[in-house]
């Protein structure tokens, strides 16, 4: 599908500055997912551009940003407010650029769970759902579920994609997530996928493929919104 790509800067917060966003939206796009990175990647990471090459494959538009510490070169992650407010400002900045288009909101990892710390302080204006590309529930080796606590106080529906090879997310641990949400969660699980949604070659299956199912979960879950 034919898609545009439109380079832009937009203020993230008062004190850090502008930082920069890609936008694609394909022809006859639908919807328009706002989408964060993750702790060690930025917009131009190979996940990011090709996810967002196969939503828009599935007429989703992407508005992919940095957080300030990645436009500015470092590795060491702002400090969370500094984080959810960019999230805040890429989701106004994002809904100027494509007004005609209902929004999704979230991203990959730490994209995605500053974008639910964000929603879970104030809801995210004119955001439909939020969607979790992998989210991060524990370190690696120390199963908890502390860092989705705050999932409880989000009012939109959330999508998480896992895959069952995910070292960040026990995969026990995130069905017990998303048992208490109730209808608000849903949980598509990827067979074989790692954080990255890496498959191994004896899976049989290629991460363009895996790439395909994340993008075709999105659309069809899209369909279960209320944009009313």
């Amino acid at each position: 599908m034919v898609s545009n790509l439109t380079r832009l800067r937009f203020k993230a917060t008062s004190r850090t500055g502008e930082t920069s966003a890609h936008l694609v939206r394909p022809e006859a796009a639908k919807w328009l997912f706002v989408l964060g990175h993750g702790a060690g990647a930025g917009i131009n990471h190979p996940f990011m551009e090709a996810i967002a090459a196969s939503l828009a494959d599935h007429r989703i538009a992407t508005f992919r940003y940095n957080f300030p510490y990645i436009e500015r070169g470092r590795k060491r992650p702002d400090p969370t407010a500094v984080l959810t407010a960019t999230v805040r400002s890429a989701v106004a900045a994002a809904a100027n650029e494509a007004p005609d288009l209902p929004v999704l909101a979230g991203g990959k990892s730490m994209g995605g769970r500053m974008t639910s710390l964000a929603a879970s302080k104030t809801p995210l204006a004119e955001v439909a759902g939020l969607v979790f590309l992998g989210f991060p529930l524990h370190p690696i080796g120390k199963p908890e579920t502390d860092r989705a606590e705050h999932l409880k106080r989000v009012a939109a529906p959330m999508l998480l994609l896992q895959g069952t090879r995910d070292r960040l997310a026990d995969l026990g641990l995130i069905h017990e997530v998303c048992t208490p949400l109730g209808a608000l969660a849903t949980l598509h699980v990827v067979d074989g996928a790692d954080h990255g949604f890496h498959v191994l070659q004896r899976s049989g299956r290629t991460d363009d493929e895996v790439l395909d199912e994340l993008a075709q979960a999105v659309a069809n879950w899209t369909l279960t919104l209320d944009v009313s």
